[in-house]
């Protein structure tokens, strides 16, 4: 049962986690200049899946081997890992990094949305629907005055990192299917399958033996790979059982600030103005779509 009153430990991971997706739009950015990006997620796919394989086994679990719960996987893959991934790394050839945590926040807004109107098993609330209008504000306020310069390669790339946000959102939704398999089971699963999709491609499309990566693209892979990926999902199942999945999505809050910051002092990057105040009108959107709601008392029922 999640901790009431959550320790030192678990906050200074929360705070690790949040840091480790914050960095990760840095090291795609950083990836994709001499990676192309299916290679780049391929790559990142394959070793964080074959790393928390690792574990599982390390931890005396095998994962399931009916075909049902593969095609499971598969779905699961496409909406979180390999569609995504690979719509973010595209896009951020043109957008900065801390432009793309910014737009990628909005997950759980659409998430919320997706709900509404496909599962409808979350009620439709005042300040829910805040929530989205204020999002869809900031979502805006973000890629609006690149849209009056007419469709440009950032705008294309903006509305990509969006989309994945979508990816993002049904994903939440769907991986309420595994709710019997161990956590690690999906996360693993899913980024194996997003593997054996992107693999083909990029042999295809990259032909990656006739690739130069850099030195600095092929240390932000591993760092995407190893940190931003495995070890990510790894502290996330932590929190999942000791903080809730409430007190888990606190990260959604510290993620954007910390990789535009990362951003800004390791690649030089600004933000604009309209950028911020959309930063903000984000921030608030997802705050107002995630904060759990008041509990009625029922002791007096007792």
């Amino acid at each position: 049962m999640p901790s009431a009153r959550p320790n030192a430990i678990e906050l200074s991971l929360l705070m690790l986690l949040a840091s480790l997706w914050g960095a990760s739009y840095t090291f795609i950015k950083v990836g994709v200049e001499t990676i192309p990006p299916i290679t780049l997620i391929a790559a990142r796919t394959l070793i964080a899946g074959l790393i928390l394989l690792w574990v599982l086994r390390l931890r005396g679990l095998r994962l399931p081997s009916d075909a049902a719960t593969w095609l499971r996987f598969l779905v699961q893959a496409c909406l979180n890992s390999a569609i995504p991934f690979t719509l973010i790394a595209w896009a951020e050839r043109t957008v900065d990094a801390g432009l793309a945590a910014i737009l990628n926040s909005t997950t759980p807004i659409f998430a919320f949305v997706l709900t509404a109107a496909i599962t409808r098993h979350e009620p439709v609330t005042a300040r829910k629907l805040f929530g989205v209008v204020a999002g869809m504000a900031g979502i805006c306020l973000i890629i609006g005055v690149q849209a009056l310069n007419g469709l440009g390669d950032e705008l294309w790339a903006q509305l990509a990192v969006v989309a994945a946000s979508i990816c993002y959102g049904a994903a939440v939704i769907f991986g309420k299917k595994f709710k019997e398999l161990d956590p690690m089971m999906p996360a693993a699963g899913s980024l194996i399958c997003g593997a054996l999709i992107l693999l083909p491609l990029s042999l295809v499309v990259d032909r990656p033996w006739t690739l130069t990566p850099s030195t600095g693209s092929l240390l932000a892979l591993l760092g995407l790979s190893v940190f931003s990926t495995a070890l990510a999902f790894a502290i996330y199942f932590r929190l999942i059982q000791t903080l809730g999945s409430v007190g888990t999505t606190a990260q959604a809050y510290l993620r954007v600030p910390i990789g535009v910051a990362i951003g800004v002092i390791f690649l030089g990057e600004s933000v604009t103005s309209t950028a911020g105040i959309g930063l903000v009108c984000v921030i608030a959107g997802v705050v107002a779509m995630t904060l759990p709601g008041r509990r009625r008392s029922v002791q007096a029922a007792a």
